[in-house]
């Protein structure tokens, strides 16, 4: 006897499934009123010491207790801008639930996170909480090529290059048909294709977002963690799932011992459900701008001016600073911000950071000299913080307890010459607090570039069951102090920053403004990072640098700014050094950003030439909004002309016109409404870029 219910939003919609003699399972997809059957796989998956996999594979999925769970009750709920689903089950010695939440103003996309406790007078010893397990293709058979025609679509990242983004069939290498013998046996297959990341750059190689899809349906999904993740691709006898977690004991270290009375929640993770991937990642920008925390920020979306990129780096004095903030309140910037360096005195910035004095040899006048300019420029002063480490130079390294330190057997962990707080630690906590608040309070800084520029690795064995525990506990309290920085001082401006984007994740970017999405110094390499950034967070917050030069031509200093324009305007560059003609420009470019941020923190973004390749020779950016798109076009070489796929234009009639710039010559575009192909012709220029808008 199977019994089942469904639950969601008026388009989104699953059908959960369960026996006697099975678990709870996701049967069924609803969406937009379309019912979407799929391979039923148990909803929660759990590994413990005394229950591992079945049968024994080195996954995460097809555990022995995620099929002894028996279904107990379930509740619905209305929560302050949502619904919540709560499922419980039980096994022997464990009790699990299941919590599913839509958000208002993101029907098409679930969050969900795992509970568990003991049952009984047992510890558990978890090794494995999965936040989110369930097959994507339709039901099948043994018989059946269950996975034919499904693609992965998954990014990967390095410092310099952030976010190159891949679409690569399911069936091949990762996934062979095998043999018939195998096939019709009574044991699923061993393999999978797993993704994951250990330490605290949770988008230091691999992405936590990703997707499947296939003709006319894809799932995407976020795991939302600035710690280890790990998400896992799968095929058994009848179809294909995937399933998504935090830290794991086989690929972070990672377990917890839990004794009665105890309990362990999963890291949150985030499911959409679209016509296609870029369907599903326009539910992820819903649900993104519904989760993330309100503040006035979000809209305002002022236009940043940082002195560090090809510019100052890391070497702010005085004397440099007083003519760049001139140039920048010129050119319409509405924050100023003095990067790295600006506490350092011996000239080594690196290893001396810890204790945010401001320097006095950089700064003969003092510190707030320079901040006073900023203020009376008419711009907000901001400053460069790497809050989570001490240099192994600085005085606080020796005013701070060991135990205020991620450590290995008694021993502070050193990474690049410098030590990691723990935020565990009230020391850490009010150390950082008084920092933060000095800063605000005498200064009135009220912007900061929050940076991160080491990974300390699996965690930290003090006062953990395991290194992995006690990095989890860490990640949560890290995230707790962003939380208290921002409920004391709600108007406070706050950009991630970690080493270019190695901490890009949303549990990161729930709290903060925005995401400098790069450290890439080489302007014509930018535009594939620019452009696939909106997968991975929201356009709003996508902070591309915008770094023109003196000695470029005015087709490099209109490309540079492009590279910015449909995100979080974000300008460096030796402005004071620039012709009255390309300050102008630059001044045109930020009226422009500022015109567009309403279209840029409502629209949803798509890839009219693809997802955008690292050597492209065209790459492009569209936001689809209300009757009336953007589109971000960069030339690097190649053809003089590109083919843009609008299949959302498909029978339109089109305008096309110039967002910026204005004052180079023009590109010529042709549409033809049939096949929605937007032809664009670029100039003689090899290195040319143009923004502009679609009206339909």
């Amino acid at each position: 006897m199977t019994d089942q219910f469904s639950w969601g939003s008026r388009r989104l919609e699953f059908g959960f499934a369960w026996g006697d003699d099975s678990p709870v399972r996701i049967a069924g997809v609803t969406r937009d009123g379309t019912a979407i059957p799929v391979h039923a796989v148990p909803l929660v998956e759990v590994t413990t010491a005394q229950t591992g996999n079945s049968p024994g594979a080195d996954r995460i999925s097809h555990t022995q207790l995620g099929l002894e769970l028996r279904y107990v009750s379930h509740s619905e709920a209305r929560t302050a801008n949502g619904r919540l689903l709560t499922i419980w089950q039980a096994a022997d010695g464990v009790e699990a639930s299941i919590a599913i939440e839509i958000l208002d103003g993101a029907e098409t996309a679930v969050r969900s996170r795992v509970s568990v406790v003991p049952a009984g007078d047992r510890a558990l010893v978890l090794r494995s909480v999965a936040s989110w397990s369930a097959g994507f293709t339709r039901p099948g058979t043994v018989d059946d090529d269950n996975l034919a025609g499904w693609h992965r679509v998954q990014g990967v990242s390095d410092w310099f290059g952030e976010g190159r983004w891949s679409r690569t069939p399911l069936r091949g290498i990762d996934f062979p048909r095998l043999s018939t013998q195998l096939a019709h046996s009574t044991h699923d297959p061993r393999g999978h294709y797993s993704v994951t990341s250990d330490g605290t750059w949770s988008t230091g190689r691999h992405l936590p977002v990703a997707g499947v899809e296939t003709e006319g349906l894809a799932f995407a999904w976020q795991i939302e963690h600035n710690g280890a993740w790990r998400w896992e691709l799968g095929e058994d006898l009848l179809g294909g799932y995937f399933t998504l977690s935090g830290p794991t004991d086989m690929d972070s270290s990672w377990t917890r011992v839990l004794r009665p009375g105890e309990s362990f929640t999963s890291v949150p993770a985030t499911v959409t459900v679209g016509g296609d991937f870029t369907e599903a990642v326009a539910a992820l920008t819903d649900f993104r701008r519904a989760a993330r925390r309100p503040h006035p920020d979000n809209a305002a979306m002022p236009v940043v001016f940082n002195d560090y990129m090809n510019t100052l780096m890391g070497d702010p004095t005085t004397e440099k600073l007083l003519p760049l903030i001139e140039s920048a309140a010129a050119i319409g910037a509405e924050i100023f911000c003095i990067d790295a360096g600006w506490y350092d005195d011996g000239g080594n910035w690196w290893p001396s950071v810890g204790e945010w004095q401001p320097s006095t040899t950089r700064f003969p006048g003092g510190l707030g000299e320079v901040i006073d300019a900023i203020r009376d420029a008419g711009m907000v002063p901001g400053l460069w913080l790497e809050p989570e480490v001490v240099g192994v130079d600085s005085p606080m390294a020796g005013k701070l307890p060991d135990a205020a330190f991620l450590q290995r057997h008694g021993q502070r962990l050193v990474e690049h010459q410098r030590y990691h707080l723990d935020l565990r630690h009230p020391a850490a906590v009010a150390h950082l607090d008084g920092v933060v608040d000095r800063l605000v309070n005498d200064f009135g800084v009220g912007f900061f570039k929050f940076d991160y520029n080491v990974n300390p690795g699996p965690g930290t064995d003090l006062n953990a069951d395991s290194v992995g525990d006690g990095l989890l506990g860490h990640n949560r309290a890290h995230l707790a102090w962003l939380d208290g920085v921002l409920d004391r001082h709600p108007d406070l401006v706050i950009e991630n920053c970690s080493s270019g984007a190695m901490r890009m994740d949303f549990a990161v970017l729930s709290r903060l403004a925005m995401q400098s999405t790069s450290d890439q110094q080489e302007f014509a390499k930018y535009p594939p990072i620019a452009a696939a950034a909106p997968i991975s967070l929201l356009p709003e917050q996508a902070a591309s640098w915008a770094y023109p030069q003196p000695e470029m031509n005015d087709e490099e200093v209109a490309f540079c700014l492009v590279t910015g324009l449909l995100g979080r305007f974000y300008v460096s560059g030796h402005l004071n050094q620039m012709t009255a003609a390309q300050r102008a420009t630059v001044a045109t470019a930020v009226a422009t950003a500022k015109e567009l941020r309403g279209a840029i923190a409502t629209g949803h973004a798509y890839w009219p030439a693809g997802l955008p390749d690292w050597t492209d020779p065209w790459v492009a950016l569209g936001l689809r909004g209300e009757g009336q798109d953007l589109v971000s076009v960069w030339r690097r070489g190649g053809d003089a002309a590109t083919a843009l796929h609008l299949p959302h234009l498909a029978g339109r009639d089109l305008r096309v016109t110039t967002v910026f710039p204005l004052d180079l010559p023009e590109w010529k575009t042709d549409w033809d409404r049939d096949t929605a192909t937007l032809t664009v012709q670029g100039g003689d220029a090899d290195i040319a870029a143009r923004t502009l808008r679609l009206d339909y």
